[in-house]
C-alpha cells in the first residue's frame, strides 16, 4: 500500500458524531490551550478600500492611518467595498456547503496528493495523532481573490510610507492559493479547536466568514474574537510580510474555535511571494532608529522551516532567523 492509498483510510467523518456526547480523544486539547467561548471581542477597522482606490487624498490618508496603526498592534483589519461580486461569493459558499456535505468517500476522490496545493484534506491526514483541528478543508485557486490581495498590498505600501505602487510588482505573479474550510458542529466544543494557535507563514491572509463567529486573536495577553460580517473580508499580516515591513507590521498570533450548534465554513485566501524573489524590506523601512531585525530569505527557506523543523508560536520568525543564520554559517 503506498502513501496515498494509506492516507485514504485517515479521512474522518464529522457527520457521525452529530447525535454523540463524546468527541475521539484525539481532537481534545490540553485544558491550558482550549477555548474561550465568551471572549471579548476586538476592536478592528472597517476600511472602505473603493474610497481608498478612488485618489481621494482625505480618503487615502483616513485609510491608511487607519490600518498603520491595527497593523503595527495586531495586523488585522476589515475590509468593505472591495468590488468582489457578491453573487460569486455567494456561490462560492453553495459549492463549499456542498462539497462537505458529500459522504467520505466522495471526498476521497479529491484527496489532496502529498506536496501538492490543491485538494481535498482531513483534519486527520498528514497531522499529529494528537490536539487535531476540528475542520475539513479544500484548496483551489481565485483569481477575484488575487486581484483583491494587490489591492491590499497597495494599501499596505501606502500606510508604511513607501508608496502604493512599492509592493504590487513584487506580488503580481504568486503562488497563492483558496482554501475552503468546513468546521462541523461538535458535541463537546469546550474540549477542542477548530485550529490550535498560530501565525500565518504566509504574506497576508484575506478570510471570508459569515454570520458564525469563531476567529480569535491573542492581543494584550488575551485571546478576543473578530465579529462576523459578512458584507467584508478580514485582512491580516502574515509572517512573510511582517519581515517585508521590516517588522513593523506585526503577525499575530489567532486561532478558530468550534460550537455546538452551527456549523463554520470560511473562505481564506493566502498571499505568497514567488520562489526566485528575495524577501528584503524597503531601504526606507531601515535606519539607525529601525534596523534590520530580519535576514533576508525566500518563501521556499521559510516554508521549509515552518514545516519541517518548527511548530508555529509568537516567536517563528526569530526562531527561523537564528536557524537561517546557523544554516549558512554550516
Amino acid at each position: 500500500m503506498n502513501e496515498y492509498e494509506d492516507q485514504k483510510t485517515l479521512v474522518f467523518d464529522f457527520s457521525a458524531l452529530k447525535d454523540h456526547s463524546n468527541i475521539p480523544t484525539q481532537f481534545i486539547w490540553p485544558e491550558e490551550e482550549r477555548s474561550i467561548i465568551d471572549a471579548p471581542h476586538l476592536q478592528v477597522p472597517l476600511i472602505n478600500l473603493s474610497a481608498f482606490l478612488s485618489g481621494d487624498q482625505e480618503k487615502v490618508m483616513e485609510a491608511c492611518q487607519l490600518v498603520d496603526e491595527a497593523c503595527r498592534k495586531h495586523g488585522f483589519f476589515l475590509v468593505v467595498n472591495h468590488g468582489i461580486d457578491s453573487k460569486l461569493i455567494a456561490d462560492a459558499h453553495r459549492f463549499m456547503d456542498s462539497f462537505f456535505e458529500l459522504p467520505p468517500l466522495e471526498k476521497e476522490k479529491a484527496l489532496k496528493k502529498q506536496g501538492e496545493l490543491f485538494g481535498y484534506s482531513s483534519s486527520l491526514i498528514g497531522r499529529f495523532q494528537s490536539k487535531l483541528p476540528w475542520k475539513e478543508t479544500l484548496s483551489d485557486l481565485a483569481e477575484a481573490m488575487n486581484k483583491l490581495s494587490l489591492q491590499i498590498v497597495e494599501l499596505l505600501g501606502a500606510s508604511l510610507g513607501v508608496g502604493k505602487a512599492r509592493f504590487k510588482d513584487f506580488y503580481e505573479e504568486t503562488d497563492s492559493i483558496m482554501r475552503l474550510n468546513n468546521y462541523p458542529v461538535c458535541p463537546k466544543p469546550e474540549l477542542t479547536l477548530g485550529i490550535g494557535p498560530h501565525s500565518d507563514p504566509s504574506s497576508v491572509t484575506i478570510l471570508h466568514q459569515q454570520q458564525v463567529e469563531g476567529l480569535q486573536v491573542f492581543v494584550d495577553n488575551k485571546w478576543q474574537k473578530i465579529s462576523s460580517n459578512s458584507d467584508a473580508f478580514v485582512v491580516n499580516i502574515g509572517d512573510t510580510f511582517m519581515a517585508l515591513s521590516n517588522g513593523i507590521y506585526k503577525s499575530c498570533f489567532h486561532r478558530v474555535v468550534v460550537n455546538s450548534e452551527k456549523p463554520r465554513k470560511t473562505l481564506a485566501f493566502f498571499l505568497t511571494v514567488n520562489s526566485d524573489k528575495l524577501i528584503s524590506p524597503p531601504s526606507e523601512l531601515v535606519n539607525d532608529w529601525s534596523p534590520r531585525i530580519y535576514p533576508d530569505f525566500t518563501w521556499p527557506e521559510f516554508v521549509d522551516f515552518t514545516i519541517n523543523h518548527y511548530r508555529a508560536d509568537m516567536h517563528t520568525l526569530k526562531a527561523f532567523s537564528n536557524w537561517l543564520h546557523q544554516k549558512k554559517k554550516n
